[in-house]
């Protein structure tokens, strides 16, 4: 005899159980979200200089954009169809394991800590905090070492983009330094 409550959880696990198997759906979602997002803005695009041809600012992200929802429906119809990623040969991800939400945190927060620091401290003080800041959320105890090589290479990538590529980036205090 079947209760009320093994009915009522059967299709919920079936549900589930069919979501687990077509998790690439998840992916298509989010080309398909981007692909709206770019055509979107590269079809309201304001486009106030003289152009020539038949080539302007819009071909690029029309093109993308149309590609990326290609992209999404045939991802769709072989995920429907039964198709699925397989692990890379060198994956040794056990998926029974429940997700590191701890690094996940720690990264996103380092993330975000970067991104409202860029302004006022500047690019080299913020980007060394996000590298340093990775390493440690990864598992890098090195506290002798890891915020030397994160300021060394934090410097080395602002100059690089700043001084050498012409990418300005905010040098906080040290602009006047360097």
């Amino acid at each position: 005899m079947t209760t009320r409550t093994e009915t009522a959880t059967e299709p919920a696990a079936e549900r589930r159980s069919w979501l687990r198997d077509h998790s690439e759906l998840g992916v298509c979602v989010l080309l398909l979200a981007l692909g709206v997002l770019v055509l979107t803005d590269a079809l309201t695009m304001d486009v106030d200089i003289a152009q020539r041809g038949p080539v302007g600012p819009r071909t690029v992200p029309v093109v993308v954009g149309a590609g990326l929802l290609v992209i999404a429906a045939l991802l769709a119809v072989d995920v429907l169809r039964g198709g699925r990623g397989e692990a890379e040969g060198g994956e040794d991800v056990d998926l029974s394991e429940p997700a590191d939400w701890r690094t996940v945190l720690l990264l996103a927060g380092i993330f975000l800590g970067a991104a409202v620091l860029i302004e006022p401290a500047g690019f080299p003080a913020a980007g060394a905090l996000l590298f340093w800041g990775a390493a440690f959320a990864l598992g890098s105890r090195r506290v002798d070492r890891d915020p030397l090589i994160a300021a060394v290479l934090s410097l080395v990538t602002y100059v690089v983009f700043d001084k050498l590529l012409g990418v300005p980036l905010p040098g906080g205090p040290l602009m006047g330094v360097l």
